[in-house]
């Protein structure tokens, strides 16, 4: 096992990691930029380095300053999180060749998955549902032209390295293909520096639906069943919960086993996540996350495993010590993402100081957060300011803990989500369960009138 873990990150993420390692028995070094000087993990890990200035680019994203950190510091092995360096193919070949153990899967399998029109092409292989589309790049406006009359209209334009919904356009017909080409090829370009786009059939309501993977070096994959993200605003996640309401027993089955059958494909070790669209009994794949998801804490509570641990025992080189027959699914989990915006001025992020917090508390309830009265909220970096987390013996007594809890939480000084959070809670459609991804669009109209749906990569 790893004598010291530096970690990669910072907020609450980098908080969980620490207190998973201290549990282990494992030192830990915190790298901050200068804006997060103060920040709770620097005061929890046992060692910290300052990596640089506040922008990320500066810090978080520099490959250099996080291999440097590692080397002065003595760490075995990097924890990356999730964002940042998470799903840098480049970092886990720079963390390989110093010597330190990337907490992660191996490089080829972060490439191959980061690489959308590559994991449709792997995932088929597998045997994974894939959408009807292209294979592979459109080279030009002719090949998107050809491939729209042979799937059929809504289709849907997405960036090959694309992820949170840019360089996503939906296209109606064929009169307004050449527009939307135009616009996700320029999106795509400016964000990811590339404008390659690949095109697939657009379903109008489907839910979003993840697998969590476990998989060790040894050839062992399991699942640990699945969760529901079909809460999300503009592709962002605003509420996950596990297992997904509504879904058969059969599908639930047989989506664990082709995400496992898609891991295996690619040599895929440590923990990851198997994402699909599912709509009217069929599901297919959208992509893989190949790191630890934001709302990991949900699965942990209907499963009782630790993905924290589990993922650096895996990176350690121990075999999972378990088979899919040993993995139970126990009741309800719902996790509500807490950001610093006003949900009723645009979502308007709303860095500042944090005057006073009180987090509830109380049975069936976990909060994962960094933030502390006196805390600043950063403009410079994911306004996230922490996870509520509820756990009931149904989904009815789920929901019933999440609102109490929303309700008990108080956070002066900046604004939040939480009242939008009690909004979507006491939504009838939210409370009978199985929305679709066009939810959230629907209740912003405040009717119940449908909407078109969002075939997504969110975050």
């Amino acid at each position: 096992m790893f004598a010291k873990i530096l970690i990669a990150n910072r907020g609450e993420i980098a908080v969980r990691v620490i207190r998973a390692c201290r549990e282990m028995g494992i030192e830990t070094v915190a790298v901050y930029s200068e804006a997060d000087r103060d920040s709770l993990h620097v005061r929890l890990a046992d060692e910290s380095v300052c990596i640089g200035p506040a922008s990320s680019r500066e810090s978080y994203l520099s490959v250099p300053r996080v291999i440097s950190a590692a080397e002065i510091t003595g760490a075995d092995a990097v924890h990356p999180g999730y964002g940042f360096l998470s799903e840098n193919s480049q970092f886990a070949e720079a963390c390989e060749a110093s010597g330190v153990v990337f907490i992660g899967p191996p490089a080829d399998s972060i490439r191959v998955m980061g690489d959308k029109s590559e994991a449709k092409r792997s995932m088929k292989a597998a045997g994974v549902p894939i959408l009807p589309g292209s294979d592979g790049i459109l080279e030009s406006l002719d090949d998107a032209v050809a491939v729209a009359e042979k799937i059929g209209f809504p289709a849907i334009l997405k960036a090959r390295d694309g992820g949170g919904g840019k360089g996503m356009r939906v296209v109606e017909s064929a009169a307004d293909l050449g527009r939307q080409f135009q616009m996700a090829s320029a999106e795509a370009e400016a964000s990811f520096a590339s404008g390659a786009l690949y095109m697939e059939r657009f379903l109008t309501h489907p839910r979003h639906i993840e697998i969590q993977l476990a998989a060790d070096q040894h050839g062992n994959v399991v699942h640990l069943f699945e969760r529901d993200c079909s809460a999300q605003r503009r592709h962002q996640k605003l509420v996950e919960e596990a297992p997904a309401p509504g879904i058969p027993p059969k599908v639930r089955k047989a989506m664990g086993k082709v995400a496992c059958d898609g891991a295996r494909k690619i040599g895929y070790h440590s923990v990851g996540t198997m994402e699909f669209l599912y709509q009217d009994g069929d599901f297919y794949f959208m992509e893989m996350n190949t790191r630890l998801q934001v709302e990991h804490p949900v699965t942990e509570l209907v499963t009782g495993i630790d993905l924290v641990k589990l993922q650096i025992r895996i990176a350690a080189g121990e075999p999972l010590g378990m088979k899919q027959r040993d993995i139970e699914l126990t009741g309800h989990a719902m996790e509500c993402r807490i950001n610093a915006e006003s949900p009723y001025a645009n979502f308007r992020p709303s860095p500042g100081t944090v005057r006073d917090l009180h987090f509830a508390g109380g049975p069936g309830i976990r909060v994962d957060s960094h933030v502390y009265s006196g805390y600043v909220i950063s403009p410079h970096y994911d306004s996230m300011i922490g996870k509520l987390i509820a756990f009931g013996k149904d989904r009815k007594e789920c929901i019933a803990r999440m609102r109490r809890a929303l309700a008990e939480t108080e956070v002066e000084g900046i604004d939040t989500t939480i009242p939008y959070h009690l909004e979507i809670m006491a939504h009838p459609d939210f409370v009978k369960g199985g929305i679709d991804t066009s939810f959230v669009g629907r209740m912003k109209a405040g009717n119940g009138a449908s909407a078109t749906g969002s075939q997504t990569e969110a975050s």
